[in-house]
């Protein structure tokens, strides 16, 4: 599987204080995420900058190397700002959405492939899967162990439990 290097952090939506800070909405499970990472990249990754993060309310501080001044920091309003997913480590069990899409849905058991996982939604209690089935449909496939046996990324799969009303056969 071809997995992207550079991954979408965040975008930068204002600034902070007057000595260049920036506020950036992160775009992964929250803004503290992105405190242990030391640079940052522009242009999809193609300019890496130093960085020193800190979680503030619902956004991350983040002071860019060279960006000094208020005037500075507001020209970058906008930007999207990068991560290289080498300097994240994920815990067991967690996954950038962007390795999920993609990968074919299969029954844990008969090994028969449902259709492929196109989508996640994050809903704050679990994240849920959408599948589109090999006949066009689309499924929702709530992310709890009960459902979700096991997600290979290198393997390409996501082998789930069919429980009953998942596939609206039953009610």
């Amino acid at each position: 599987m071809n997995k992207k290097i550079f991954l979408e952090a965040g975008q930068i939506v204002g600034v902070h204080g007057v000595r260049g800070e920036v506020k950036v909405q992160p775009w992964c499970d929250s803004a503290a995420t992105l405190t242990p990472i030391k640079t940052l990249y522009f242009d999809e990754g193609a300019r890496p900058v130093k960085v020193t993060c800190r979680p503030h309310k619902n956004v991350a501080l983040v002071k860019l190397k060279d960006v000094d001044t208020v005037e500075q920091a507001e020209a970058l309003r906008g930007t999207v700002l990068y991560l290289n997913r080498r300097d994240v480590k994920l815990p067991k069990g967690r996954y950038f959405i962007c390795d999920l899409i993609g990968l074919s849905v299969v029954d844990n058991d008969s090994g028969v492939v449902y259709g492929e996982c196109v989508d996640v939604t994050e809903t704050g209690a679990n994240n849920v899967y959408h599948l589109k089935t090999t006949d066009g449909k689309e499924v929702l496939i709530p992310a709890i162990p009960d459902v979700v046996k096991k997600v290979d990324i290198d393997g390409g799969e996501i082998r789930i439990f069919a429980m009953a009303g998942l596939f609206d056969d039953e009610i």
